[in-house]
């Protein structure tokens, strides 16, 4: 490859070319004096700037945007408050993988440390949810941090930080645009894989774990091969529904909070488990239902192209330090050199998981209302919509081609058992960092990454309160999502939380909150409420339909009050109290 010869051009010019060498086409921020020389050129670069109303949902908007695309997202925002605002953002993306570039502009260099206008220390603020921090400590060096930045987030998949002081844009330099650097990743060390193949061709009973992995590596199609040659049930990892296709029929569901029976009984009964692409996370294993499902003497395998995740939370019997799709590969070439002992069974082990799939999908079905004492008794007389039964409409009308995020909450959580997918890069979640009013803005940036496919949002009424300013942004530039917003008038996950352990003293978990369908008219949006199962489909199919003209619709569910299983118990118990005056307070 030939060395690109340096050319003259300012710190800007040399910021804005590494971006179009780096195919950025869109970036989301909210226009600051920092930065305003190179935003100047981003439409000679053919850069669209989307400007929002908050820089959360502009790092959100990049998120999605890279996690639907699995190229770059990027945002930028004028520095100091601008700055720290995507503080939250930058977290999800972190924990979601994704190759977000975040662009900080920093108070200028002649007055850092003196407590001007705007300043604030910004490398340390992002030290721990970053897999890479450039700062330009000199102008000249502008286009090889900024490509480094590029290079490190696809590289390490996680959101790199580009910090420039705001006088480094202005000025003359000579500067090489380099050419995006690919690094491909292999299966692993051959010694491992070997070993892998060994347990897996000699279990009885394998169940695969397909994880965000599967995704990043575009291995779906390896994943199947490599199930269909073991006719191993698959399920999800936690949050990552679209892993693997719910059409086939060793799908099984996800794991993980409020996920799927069948799943969670099939795996209990492993005695090898292929863990591809995934990091085991703890909330992605907790027990639910009642049952620990996790295979305690099952032989775990676990594949992750990051090394130091590898039986991190769980025990493992190989660790292979290699890319999901390339060690299904390899996998699935050594054990077609090899007799499989699950090839004995295999007539039992079918029936076993239509079994399970059946048993679940039949309770699921079935499963209408909560059945805890609480959630009887505030849906005794409500005539408002139980919300299991609002979601499997929903499950019944969304497109087959449809990208879901999700915010976090009770409905949205209980939402876990009824989303699935056809194909990757269709399920967006807050992953284990679990942050209010994710979902909307990124399924903004989803969208405007896929434009040709539909995209829906799962927020409760808490949470949209959070993010629903970014209707304006979607009004503005006329970006078409759905959003579906669960009104139940209370923070669902804590509220049970008070049932459960403090004997009904709410405190702060009941919402008094306007109609929200009514606010996205304001905003310039659609609105639309809907209080009878009957209109649950027709309302989100209507919606879809608008997102082809650029516009975005809130369809505001009316639930009751019913309150699905506790959601964290990790800092929780039984109150104790040692003065007098709380004593009644247990």
């Amino acid at each position: 490859m030939t060395t690109p010869s340096p050319q003259r051009m300012t710190p800007s010019e040399a910021l804005v070319e590494t971006m179009a060498a780096n195919g950025v086409t869109d970036v989301f921020g909210i226009v600051g004096s920092a930065y305003m020389d190179a935003l100047d050129i981003f439409p000679a670069a053919g850069i669209r700037f989307i400007p929002v109303a908050h820089e959360q949902g502009a790092a959100h908007m990049a998120d999605g945007y890279a996690r639907a695309s699995g190229r770059h997202g990027v945002c930028i925002a004028q520095n100091g408050p601008g700055i720290t605002n995507f503080v939250t953002a930058i977290a999800a993306a972190y924990w979601a993988h994704s190759p977000v570039v975040f662009i900080t502009p920093e108070t200028g260099s002649t007055t850092m440390g003196l407590g001007g206008f705007q300043e604030t220390e910004q490398l340390p603020i992002f030290s721990k949810i970053t897999k890479y921090q450039g700062h330009v400590g000199n102008p000249k060096r502008m286009a090889e941090i900024a490509g480094r930045c590029f290079d490190r987030a696809m590289l390490e998949m996680g959101p790199c930080q580009l910090n420039i002081p705001r006088d480094y844009f202005y000025g003359d330099i000579d500067a090489v645009i380099q050419p995006p650097m690919r690094i491909g990743r292999g299966p692993g060390d051959g010694v491992a894989l070997d070993r892998a193949a060994e347990l897996l061709a000699a279990a009885q009973f394998p169940v695969i774990l397909s994880g965000g992995g599967v995704i990043l590596s575009e291995g779906v199609a390896e994943t199947i091969r490599l199930a269909d040659l073991l006719h191993a049930p698959v399920c999800n990892s936690y949050l990552h529904n679209d892993s693997f296709p719910s059409s086939h029929p060793l799908w099984c569901g996800p794991l993980g909070y409020q996920g799927s029976k069948a799943a969670m009984k099939l795996i209990s009964q492993a005695d090898v488990v292929l863990a591809l692409g995934t990091r085991l996370g703890p909330f992605g294993t907790l027990p639910q239902y009642g049952m620990e499902y996790w295979p305690a003497s099952a032989q775990i395998i676990q594949v992750d192209v990051d090394a130091k995740v590898l039986g991190l939370v769980k025990s493992i019997s190989v660790g292979i330090n290699g890319d999901a799709k390339s060690a299904a590969a390899a996998l699935i070439e050594r054990l077609g050199q090899r007799s499989l002992s699950c090839n004995e069974n295999l007539a039992a082990r079918k029936t076993r998981i239509e079994t399970e799939k059946a048993a679940w999908e039949t309770e699921l079905s079935a499963w209408t209302h909560e059945r805890d004492a609480y959630s009887i008794e505030v849906a005794r007389d409500s005539k408002l919509m139980h919300p299991r039964q609002m979601l499997r409409e929903l499950e019944k009308a969304m497109p087959r081609d449809a990208m879901v995020s999700t915010d976090i909450g009770n409905i949205c959580s209980v939402s876990n058992s009824y989303l699935r997918f056809e194909q990757p890069r269709s399920m967006f979640a807050a992953m284990s960092f679990g942050n209010c009013g994710y979902a909307f803005p990124v399924a903004c940036g989803a969208k405007l990454a896929n434009p040709g496919r539909p995209a829906i949002a799962y927020v409760g009424d808490g949470a949209f309160g959070i993010s629903l300013n970014e209707l304006l942004t979607c009004a503005r530039e006329k970006i078409g999502v759905t959003v579906v917003v669960f009104n139940n008038g209370q923070w669902g996950a804590e509220k049970k939380n008070h049932v459960d352990f403090y004997s009904r003293r709410f405190q702060a978990v009941d919402l008094v909150s306007p109609s929200w369908a009514a606010i996205a008219k304001a905003f310039g949006c659609d609105g639309v409420t809907v209080d009878t199962l009957a209109d649950v489909q027709p309302a989100l199919q209507a919606s879809v339909k608008d997102q082809a003209e650029g516009r975005t619709t809130v369809i505001e569910m009316m639930v009751t009050r019913e309150l699905g299983d506790p959601f964290r118990r990790d800092a929780l118990s039984t109150p104790v109290r040692h003065l007098d005056k709380y004593k009644a307070y247990v």
